[in-house]
């Protein structure tokens, strides 16, 4: 017998949800084969099957929450698994050529133990196995140890009992006497049942279960709102300059390094240069320690189809404009197709969202915990701005915004990063110098 167990999962990660089975109870499996998909708090993960055989048993069941370590189910292997059914090697929805034989057969034709006759038989209703909901493994293995299914506690939230659970159950009560009917138990008060809302058909509503990554985005969320004393401070960006730049050099750069020249690549090379400046906006608080970071790991948040993930643009400070573009297109890619690995998304040290290309004109982004800092990207838009006192002219303008943990961050030193920011992008060329 083997165990189908949940694999480590990272060091943060220390649970997650079944989110699909891909294999049922009695299904042949190979070695690497996929078993189940897991849910966790960062990234899916799918569970493969360690050896060969049959599936005994699931114990545990789809939108569960399951631990590091745990066992959730069982592949009979070996011997085990090849005398239990002659037609395992058969394809599925097919009987081996035997098994149709045996079925054809007339019954009267062939004398039966009477051992085997209890056994094909089902079980009686006085026992109160006929009302239990269980496997047919369950049903089986309770046979052959003579256990009552009525009797055997079930930790499946339908109250379906598994081989799992009547294992347990024999291997601790002891088997050789009868077992006496269980007590009923008095049922604990109830509070009376809340009148359900009358229904207005013609304003229908339709209920969702979170999945395990909103409910965990949700979370982290509120605990950065309660954590810590989070403020923001705007400035905006004449984005005269990169427009210029890019439209002069876009086409070479796309075909000397097969990526387009973006936005992101001269924000992320803006936002090291003012790290260094400012320290404490690359730190995080330790308990009463500040830790600062002498590395740039900067977190680009992208939205894919579970909700908001921020996979994290290693060492941006040693890379090029290319390189930058390159990495950010591949996890972002990755993010889309549920294909990032739990390296990707920990130990960002800032982190960069861009609301402007969803059309936002000004919002204020919250912490990524444990960071310190969060800079908010926005829509580019022409406004009329003051060249001097007489003149006017229409600029591409953006506003940015940085959100700050104030325990650790002055608001002077906040909004001089936010102006160090502002300057470096308003002359591109100080960003080969400054990053």
């Amino acid at each position: 017998m083997s165990d189908i167990k949940v694999p480590e999962m990272g060091e943060s990660v220390t649970e997650g949800t079944i989110l699909r089975w891909t294999v049922a109870e009695g299904d042949a499996v190979q070695q690497g084969d996929v078993l189940l998909e897991l849910e966790t708090d960062k990234v899916n993960l799918e569970v493969s099957a360690e050896s060969s055989g049959l599936i005994e048993t699931r114990l545990r069941q789809e939108g569960d929450t399951v631990q590091v370590g745990e066992v959730i189910g069982r592949i009979r292997t070996g011997d085990a698994a090849s005398s239990t059914t002659g037609t395992a090697s058969a394809p599925k929805g097919e009987e081996s050529p035997a098994a149709a034989a045996e079925a054809s057969a007339p019954s009267a034709s062939l004398p039966e133990s009477p051992k085997a006759a209890e056994a094909a038989s089902p079980p009686p209703a006085e026992n109160g196995d006929a009302g239990t909901k269980a496997s047919p493994a369950a049903r089986k293995l309770a046979r052959e140890r003579g256990v009552e299914l009525g009797s055997v506690p079930s930790a499946d939230p339908i109250g379906r009992v598994y081989s799992g659970d009547v294992k347990s159950f024999a291997e601790g009560a002891p088997t050789s006497q009868p077992q006496a009917a269980p007590q009923p138990q008095a049922a604990p008060p109830k509070a009376p049942p809340k009148a359900p809302a009358a229904v207005d058909p013609l304003k229908p509503v339709e209920r969702q279960r979170m999945s395990r990554r909103r409910q965990t985005i949700a979370t982290r969320l509120v605990e950065a709102q309660h954590n810590a004393a989070m403020l923001t401070t705007f400035n905006e960006v004449d984005m005269t300059a990169i427009l210029d730049v890019r439209k002069r050099r876009k086409d070479n750069f796309k075909q000397k390094f097969d990526v387009n020249l973006g936005f992101m690549s001269f924000f992320t090379k803006a936002v090291v240069g003012a790290l260094k400046a400012f320290p404490a906006v690359n730190a995080e608080i330790d308990g009463d320690e500040v830790v600062y970071k002498k590395f740039y790991d900067i977190g680009i948040a992208v939205s894919a189809k579970e909700g908001l993930v921020v996979p994290v643009v290693r060492n941006a400070d040693r890379l090029g404009f290319a390189e930058i573009e390159k990495s950010i297109a591949g996890l972002a890619t990755k993010a889309r197709d549920n294909q990032l690995a739990l390296s990707d998304l920990q130990g960002g040290t800032f982190t960069i969202t861009n609301g402007g290309v969803f059309g936002s004109l000004l919002s204020t982004p919250i912490l990524n915990a444990p960071q310190v800092g969060i800079l908010g990207m926005h829509k580019i838009q022409l406004r009329p701005v003051a060249i001097d006192e007489e003149r006017m002219e229409n600029r591409p303008m953006m506003y940015i915004a940085l959100s700050y943990d104030h325990r650790i961050i002055d608001g002077s030193e906040a909004v001089r990063f936010l102006v160090k920011v502002k300057e470096l992008l308003e002359d591109p060329e100080s960003l080969l110098i400054e990053s």
